[in-house]
């Protein structure tokens, strides 16, 4: 008989893969761009968008800061894509910037970034998913009443693929990722070809005004310096998802450290040429886009009109129209990568989870490989979240935004500011005048690192905290404490089970009492009373609890017509409560002989579906977990197979993580 949830959990992970095969599933720097890179070089979908939405708040006034603020733009990812090189090459581990910042500032500096990156990997997955619906509805606005539908679909897809393991999907992500960037590139330069040309592309919405929001229109001094600098905190999402590469350095084929900083220099000089490109031909092109499609002006019907991304603009202006081929390869392009960039996070998410774990700040079963080799536990957990955040915004990015970059921008700042630490304490024992200078030269780069990402930290902070970023900061708040409390209760727990006097721990009880617990006579109750015999205890008997009188006096008439050796001992429950009653007769015997043992065996039917569970062992899995908690008891179960359980012999049916237990399934079967 097959069993369903293993036969569609082979069919959406695939075959299970043997520890040794670990070895085959590192990556080329081919797949390992798409797999890593795809969330910043995504970015540059929605970056320029996030400057342009910020600036037109106070009208089309304020548009000619978006040069400045995109070249500002480009020289911090240019210094943090530098900075994450020497990253790379100093901690290839794949701690990335939570092991930089725990070897150099301390656990708890190193728990901060952890808990920003974890909640910023979060973001990543709900923002990039929601971008990427938000083009496919600028391509089909129709499709716009199923958008969290659609959201929470494309979540469930990139799990499935990713619990198939890293290789697959990087093979099943290339093609996506280097169709957008050609397609990107092939746009900004058709486009700015046009303009050299005296034919510059025209977006569809450069006819319309917009009316300025009444708080920020005529800004001057201050208010102008913050307004220009929140659209400089909003046009930093293009570095999220940098650090991804030096978390990710195990997975490169070797050399490894060689490989993850030349993809990271890959990855750096495509996103910045492709966000120079798409904000040169905006400007060009004059695409105005507001929050609120009622600030354009000159709309005909502003409460039934979908704006669309700036993407979508650009397309559709320089491939001549919102029907043309170009446009819709654009839109397609962009929607699967903005997409997919999500696969940065299920990368880096279970990674880092992995090693969280393997360090005792969070659960132990996300440090666990799943039948594919690849972090199960961790793909799981961050898609639940990420599920939740999108059905609760309603998967909409302009409300997801508020809570991006914050966590990304605090880990840039404590790694690099450990990396300046790491330098000076090589430079105390470094005596070689030419590696010597290399390392003075990646300290001065580390350092303009610490203090730019830190300065972009502190506009995060003053730009975006009242917008909805104090709910990721109290997120990130939340996690650094339950990670302490994990450790803390891990430590506590291995200090209680040390082993301090082996021979005092190897010293006898000084009796073994044995009590089979027996609620009828059936071949089940003999079972337990012949495996409690055979292990010889100083004392055996039967405990029955008379919850039916009659059934009591007919139970004791059936044990002396049978001729039962064991003395059976009856109690009395005058208010019908079974686990109360043994319970107190049990610590009744251990006050009298502190010293000795009581084991207590429950005989136990072993079922072969689900709902026969619901039928059978509730009073005895209560009793269980009750006597569980009384010193000096040990608890075993005496099982009994009924027939329907011989279908888990069957392979199809073994628990999920069999192989790694060492059971044969499928081709492995002996």
């Amino acid at each position: 008989m097959f069993n369903v949830t293993a036969i569609l959990k082979r069919l959406v992970i695939g075959r299970a893969l043997r520890s040794e095969e670990l070895g085959e599933t590192l990556l080329p720097k081919r797949l390992a761009l798409p797999i890593f890179a795809s969330d910043p070089l995504s970015s540059v979908a929605y970056a320029t968008q996030e400057i342009l939405l910020v600036l037109t708040l106070g009208g089309l006034a304020y548009l000619h800061f978006t040069p400045w603020i995109a070249a500002a733009v480009v020289a911090l990812m240019t210094v943090v894509v530098l900075s994450y090189r020497q990253v790379v090459h100093a901690y290839p581990s794949g701690g990335g910037s939570y092991e930089v910042a725990s070897t150099n500032l301390g656990p708890s500096a190193g728990l901060v970034v952890a808990a920003s990156l974890l909640v910023d990997y979060v973001m990543t997955v709900a923002v990039s998913v929601a971008s990427g619906v938000d083009n496919i509805i600028s391509a089909i606005p129709e499709l716009a009443e199923y958008r969290v539908l659609m959201a929470l679909v494309f979540v469930a897809l990139l799990t499935a693929m990713n619990l198939r393991g890293v290789r697959e999907s990087g093979r099943a992500f290339a093609a996506p990722t280097y169709l957008f960037i050609a397609g990107m590139l092939i746009m900004c330069g058709t486009g700015l070809l046009r303009y050299l040309l005296g034919d510059a592309p025209v977006a569809p919405t450069a006819a319309y005004g917009i009316e300025p929001d009444p708080a920020d229109a005529n800004l001057m001094g201050l208010a102008l310096v913050m307004l220009v600098l929140r659209a400089f905190s909003s046009g930093c999402t293009a570095l999220t998802g940098v650090e991804a590469i030096s978390n990710g350095v195990p997975a490169f084929r070797k050399p490894k450290p060689k490989n993850a900083a030349t993809t990271m220099a890959a990855m750096g000089l495509i996103a910045i040429t492709m966000f120079v490109g798409v904000t040169t031909l905006a400007i060009v092109a004059k695409v105005h886009i507001a929050e609120d499609s009622c600030s354009l002006t000159g709309l005909p019907d502003c409460e039934n009109y979908t704006q669309r991304t700036v993407i979508a603009q650009l397309a559709a202006s320089v491939f001549g129209g919102e029907s043309s081929f170009g446009f819709y390869y654009v839109q397609a392009a962009t929607a699967l990568v903005l997409i997919l960039a999500a696969n940065t996070a299920f990368n880096g998410f279970p990674l880092l989870s992995s090693i969280l774990a393997q360090h005792r700040y969070l659960p132990r079963q996300l440090h666990n490989r799943g039948d594919r080799l690849a972090f199960s536990n961790g793909i799981l957990a961050l898609a639940i979240v990420a599920g939740l955040l999108l059905w609760t915004y309603k998967a909409n990015v302009t409300s997801l935004i508020h809570l991006y970059i914050l966590g990304v921008f605090t880990s840039f700042t404590l790694s690099q500011t450990g990396m300046v630490r790491h330098w000076n304490r090589e430079l105390r024992t470094e005596t070689d005048p030419a590696v010597r200078r290399r390392h003075h030269l990646t300290r001065i780069i580390n350092a303009t690192g610490a203090v730019v990402t830190c300065l972009v930290l502190a506009i995060v902070l003053a730009t975006k905290f009242t917008q909805g970023a104090w709910l990721a900061v109290l997120a990130g708040i939340v996690l650094w404490v339950t990670m302490r409390g994990i450790r803390r209760h891990y430590d506590h727990t291995a200090a209680e089970l040390a082993v301090t006097d082996p021979r005092a721990e190897l010293r006898p009880p000084s009796r073994v009492l044995a009590i089979v617990l027996v609620s009828t006579l059936h071949k089940p109750t003999l079972r337990a009373l012949a495996y409690a015999r055979a292990l010889r205890p100083d004392r055996l008997e039967a405990l029955t609890v008379a919850v039916d009188r009659d059934a009591s006096a007919g139970l004791q008439r059936q044990w002396e017509e049978y001729g039962i050796e064991v003395p059976l001992k009856i109690l009395d429950s005058p208010y019908r409560e079974i686990t109360s009653s043994v319970l107190v007769y049990v610590r009744s015997i251990r006050r009298e002989s502190p010293r000795d043992v009581i084991a207590v065996f429950i005989p136990e039917y072993v079922v072969g579906h689900w709902w026969e569970n619901l039928l059978h062992n509730q009073s005895a899995l209560w009793l269980k977990s009750r006597l569980l908690f009384t010193p000096g008891v040990m608890v075993t179960s005496v099982p009994w197979q009924l027939s329907s359980s011989a279908r888990a012999d069957h392979p199809a049916a073994r628990a999920p993580g069999a192989v790694r237990r060492g059971e044969p399934v499928g081709r492995h079967r002996k």
